[in-house]
């Protein structure tokens, strides 16, 4: 027995939004693309300053498990939230760039005499 002949097609016509479909990272209307969010780089980067900020949190944790000594805990700590601040100042550096480009990008076509609509302005 093939379970091919179970298949049923549709009754109807299939709804299909325009936004599902041929889409791609980095695709014209992506909101990563155009500016409208953060690009996964600068995401990465600061899901590790919170995981760097979680493990100073734990420090307290690992003392009382007779893991770290107080030295060791005070150099531990130090070296996480010096990691964590330098984390989340390159996330927010990576976004920056990110935004300007796609600015620059947006205006540039507008700047040399092309008509149209890209990104989230139009212009000519």
């Amino acid at each position: 027995m093939s379970a091919h002949h179970d298949h049923r097609a549709p009754a109807g016509p299939v709804p299909v939004t325009l936004s599902a479909v041929g889409r791609r990272p980095g695709a014209a209307g992506d909101p990563d693309a155009d500016g409208g969010g953060p690009p996964l780089r600068s995401k990465v980067t600061a899901a590790l300053a919170v995981v760097a900020c979680a493990a100073c949190c734990a420090l307290p944790v690992l003392i009382g498990a007779g893991l770290l000594t107080g030295a060791g805990a005070a150099l531990a700590e130090q070296t996480l939230l010096t990691a964590a601040g330098l984390l989340v100042a390159a996330a927010a550096g990576m976004w920056w760039l990110h935004r300007r480009r796609a600015s620059r990008a947006a205006g540039g076509s507008a700047a040399a005499g092309r008509c149209g609509c890209g990104g989230n302005s139009c212009g000519c």
